[in-house]
């Protein structure tokens, strides 16, 4: 490790090492770059406590533009990332997103999303009641009234696979980095210029990217500056199904989807059993190392509400369960990305509220533009920047889960 970097990356999970990789592959950027991961077992990673899913169902173009990204680069992932003989082939399950919809405001709401989704090309259809149970027959359908499907695009992969095939290829091309924890920023009037690490080190830096998960504020606060970013708990559940639905659907070669109920209580198969999850009752705040499940949410919100939907969920069993945290942006509970407006070689690349993994590689893309031709040349995800939260205005996405 040098004492000077032409970019400091805080943080080495998915998005710290998605953008060490982009900034390292673009051949119009020479600098140096030093990523700081204070864990490198990444074991309470949003990352690697993620459910590992990726779609193109939002309602805000930016947003499909940045999960089709998403799924062509992870498609690809193997070959791009490829280091030697190892190519990180991260099984994706291209299973789709299945949202249901029961009352009138949730089926305006799938209108709309569509009409944005097919504006940008992505592969999602309307089902009526009829439809769906014809695609999905162990599914109670009696209550909806609109289901939104994505035929192609959507499923699920390899979390960690993404993480670890980023920081290998970035390593590779050049990249460092380092075990150690950023307790101190330093700043000179409008510019940042070094961090302090934990180990007594003091590294220079001509830009300073925040790309510390839940702990973006703590982060963001050492530079004398804020970002509405804080912790909060998600607890998913893996359960076996004594008379499993999968390959009963009638679409997909048998495959089910990641069904959203109109409750938000989501499923999706997990090899042979199921991953599963729902919104807090309450969602406070949590403390930054605080991943205690939420044990009830299965025996009082999930299993009632997955037996009501199909009789197959009647006889379940938990195998396991864990808690994550999302990064979750108070103020619209979407990614903020880009330069401080003021303190300019300072960075963001937070709140993605629980669309990080997805996110990542139109995330590392575009701080690579950013950073290389001081400008968004592939995605402009200037609406996502950081003056939205000077401002006050939020950047809203209907289609969050």
């Amino acid at each position: 490790m040098k004492d000077s970097y032409d970019v400091v990356i805080v943080g080495g999970a998915v998005i710290g090492s998605a953008a060490a990789y982009f900034l390292a592959a673009n051949p119009d950027f020479d600098g140096s770059i030093l990523v700081i991961e204070r864990d490198p077992t990444y074991r309470f990673a949003a990352t690697s406590l993620s459910s590992s899913s990726i779609r193109n169902q939002f309602s805000n173009p930016i947003n499909v533009k940045i999960g089709q990204f998403g799924t062509s680069f992870i498609k690809s992932f193997a070959e791009t990332m490829r280091v030697g003989d190892d190519r990180p082939d991260l099984d994706f399950h291209e299973g789709g997103y299945l949202f249901l919809a029961r009352e009138p405001e949730q089926v305006a709401t799938l209108r709309e999303n569509h009409e944005v989704q097919k504006t940008c090309g992505a592969d999602v259809v309307l089902w009526n009641r009829n439809e769906l149970a014809d695609a999905f027959p162990h599914l109670n359908v009696d209550d909806i009234e609109l289901a939104s499907y994505g035929r192609s695009g959507e499923g699920w992969f390899n979390n960690t696979g993404l993480m670890h095939g980023f920081k290998a290829k970035a390593r590779d091309l050049g990249a460092e980095y380092v075990t150690d924890e950023v307790v101190a920023i330093l700043r000179r009037g409008d510019a940042v210029t070094g961090v302090m690490l934990k180990s007594g080190a003091t590294i220079d830096a001509g830009i300073i990217i925040n790309a510390s998960g839940p702990r973006a504020a703590l982060t963001a606060r050492m530079a004398g500056l804020d970002i509405p970013v804080e912790p909060r708990k998600r607890t998913l559940f893996v359960f076996d199904c004594a008379k499993s639905p999968e390959g009963s659907a009638k679409v997909n070669q048998g495959r089910l989807p990641l069904m959203i109920d109109p409750s938000g209580v989501f499923c999706r198969p997990e090899g042979r059993y199921f991953l599963t999850g729902c919104p807090p009752v309450e969602d406070p705040r949590v403390d930054w190392d605080d991943y205690e499940p939420r044990y009830e949410e299965f025996e009082d919100t999930i299993w009632p509400t997955l037996a009501e939907r199909s009789s197959a969920f009647e006889a379940i069993r938990i195998v396991n369960q864990w808690a994550g945290h999302y990064d979750f942006n108070v103020l619209d509970h979407n990614l903020v990305v880009g330069r401080h407006p003021i303190v300019r070689n300072f960075i963001f690349a937070n709140g993605f509220s629980g669309h990080g993994l997805q996110q990542a590689p139109a995330t590392g893309r575009g701080i690579s533009e950013l950073i290389a031709y001081g400008e968004y040349r592939s995605l402009d995800l200037t609406a996502l920047g950081y003056e939205r939260v000077v401002d006050n205005l939020p950047f809203l996405e209907k289609a969050v889960i």
